[in-house]
C-alpha cells in the first residue's frame, strides 16, 4: 500500500501542467479527434495552466505578504491560524485513505456518466484531493475505511450535481460553452451562496443597483477598466498594509496585472480545450443521441473574470475585519486569503457580476465559513499532523477556508461525529 501511495504522490506531484495535458490527450484519443489533434489540445491546454499559475502567483505573492502586514498592523489575535489549501491538499494526499480513494472516485464518475446520473467528465484529477480530504476527515473520527470511502463518494456525487446545475451559468456568463467546474470548494460555496444571493435581491433599493464591470466601466470611463481596478484595489490593500509609497504602488500594479492577465490566460486554455468539447460532443451525437459530456475543470478558468478578481479583493479586508469582530471566531484568515477568488466563483455568476451584490452574499458566506473552520480546526490539524506538517509560530491549531470553512466538508465533519464509536 505504501508503495502505491508513493507511486500516486510522484504523478501528483508533477502538478496540474503535467496531469491535466494527459489527461486531454488520452479523452482526445478515446473521441477520436486524431493523435496530432488531442497532442496539441493537451500542451496548449498545459501551457494555459502554466499561465494561469503564473499569474496567480503574483496574485498569492502580492496578497500574502500584505494580509500578513494587515494582521500584524492591527495587532489580530487569534490562535487557529488559516494554513491554506496547499496545506490540506498536502494532509490529504499524505493520509492512509488516499491511494485507495484516488481510483474509486474515478471510477465513481466514469459509473455516474454511464448511469446518466451526471453529464460532467472530471479530468481535474489534482483537485480530487478535496474528495479524499472528506474521506480522510471520516476516517479520523471514526477510524474505518468503509465509512471513509463513502463520505468522499458522497461528497463526489455531490459536486457533480452541482457542477451539472450551474454548467449553464458557466457557458452564459463565462463564456465557457461545454465546461463545469468540479472543484469542490468553489461549488461548496454555491447552493447557500446562491441562494442568499436570490434573497439580496429581493431587498428593495439593492434589486436595481447594477455594479458588474460593464456599467461600472461606462460610469467611470477608464478607472472602471479591470486592470484599472484591480490597481486602485491593490493600493488600498496596501495602505491597510501600512506599506510606504513604493510597496503600495508595487502591489497596485500587481493586481492590476493579475487583472489583464488572468483573462487571457484563460484564453490561450481554451483554444486548447475547444477541438476537445467539440470532438466530445460529435462522438455522444452519433453514438448516444441526444447524450452531452461536460469537461469538469479547474474553476481557475473562472478566476480570471473581472467582477470575480473585484469581489475577491474588496472581501479580503472584510474577511480580516470579520475575524475580529465575529463572536467565537478562533481563526485568523491568512494563507486562503488569496483562495477567495475561487470561493465565490459560482456566486458572482449567479449575480451575474454585480459587484455589490456578490460583496454582500461572500461577507455573509466568509462569516460562516470562519465559523465552519474553527469548528473544523481540531480534526483539520490533526489530518495536517498526519502529513508531517509544522505547526507555525504561536498557533496551537490550524484550519482554512478551503476546507474547514468548506459547507459539504463541514457536513461531512458533522455526521462522522454521530458516527464516532459506530464502527
Amino acid at each position: 500500500m505504501s508503495q502505491l501511495l508513493d507511486g500516486v504522490q510522484y504523478v501528483l506531484s508533477l502538478g496540474p501542467t503535467v496531469i491535466l495535458p494527459i489527461a486531454i490527450l488520452i479523452i482526445g484519443l478515446i473521441f477520436r479527434t486524431g493523435f496530432k489533434k488531442a497532442f496539441r489540445s493537451g500542451l496548449t491546454i498545459g501551457i494555459g495552466f502554466v499561465g494561469i499559475n503564473l499569474v496567480i502567483g503574483v496574485l498569492t505573492g502580492s496578497l500574502g505578504p500584505a494580509a500578513q502586514a494587515m494582521v500584524e498592523r492591527f495587532g489580530l489575535n487569534l490562535h487557529v491560524i488559516d494554513a491554506g489549501w496547499p496545506a490540506a491538499a498536502a494532509g490529504a494526499w499524505a493520509s492512509p485513505v488516499a491511494a485507495i480513494l484516488l481510483p474509486i472516485c474515478l471510477g465513481v464518475n466514469l459509473l455516474m456518466i454511464f448511469l446518466k446520473l451526471t453529464k460532467t467528465l472530471n479530468v481535474d484529477i489534482w483537485n480530487y484531493w478535496h474528495f479524499i480530504a472528506a474521506g480522510a476527515t471520516g476516517y479520523i473520527l471514526t477510524n474505518s475505511w468503509i465509512f471513509a470511502i463513502l463520505c468522499a463518494v458522497v461528497y463526489e456525487v455531490i459536486v457533480l450535481i452541482i457542477a451539472d446545475k450551474t454548467q449553464p451559468m458557466v457557458e452564459k456568463f463565462y463564456g465557457l460553452p461545454g465546461i463545469t467546474f468540479p472543484t469542490a470548494s468553489t461549488a461548496a460555496f454555491a447552493p447557500l451562496g446562491i441562494l442568499i444571493g436570490l434573497l439580496i435581491e429581493k431587498i428593495p433599493g439593492l434589486q436595481k443597483i447594477k455594479a458588474d464591470p460593464d456599467v461600472i466601466q461606462k460610469r467611470m470611463g477608464i478607472f472602471g477598466e479591470p486592470m484599472m481596478m484591480g490597481f486602485i484595489l491593490g493600493i488600498v490593500i496596501g495602505i491597510l498594509a501600512g506599506y510606504n509609497v513604493g510597496d503600495v504602488f508595487q502591489v497596485g500594479i500587481s493586481m492590476g496585472a493579475v487583472m489583464l492577465l488572468l483573462p487571457r490566460m484563460v484564453k490561450i486554455l481554451m483554444e486548447g480545450l475547444l477541438p476537445i468539447s467539440e470532438a466530445a460532443r460529435d462522438f455522444l451525437r452519433k453514438r448516444y443521441a441526444g447524450r452531452e459530456l461536460y469537461i469538469g475543470l479547474d474553476a481557475a478558468l473562472a478566476v480570471g473574470h473581472p467582477a470575480v478578481m473585484s469581489t475577491a479583493l474588496i472581501l479580503v479586508p472584510i474577511t480580516l475585519f470579520l475575524a475580529v469582530i465575529l463572536p467565537g471566531n478562533q481563526v485568523l484568515p491568512f494563507g486562503d486569503l488569496a483562495t477567495i477568488p475561487f470561493l465565490v466563483a459560482f456566486i458572482v455568476g449567479s449575480r451575474k457580476g454585480n459587484i455589490i451584490h456578490s460583496v454582500i452574499v461572500g461577507t455573509i458566506m466568509i462569516a460562516l465559513s470562519l465559523y465552519m473552520a474553527t469548528d473544523f480546526a481540531p480534526v483539520f490539524t490533526q489530518m495536517l499532523e498526519g502529513g508531517s506538517f509544522e505547526m507555525p509560530g504561536g498557533a496551537t491549531q490550524v484550519s482554512n477556508l478551503d476546507t474547514g470553512g468548506n459547507l459539504l466538508n463541514w457536513l461531512v465533519l458533522k455526521v462522522s461525529q454521530l458516527f464516532q464509536g459506530v464502527f
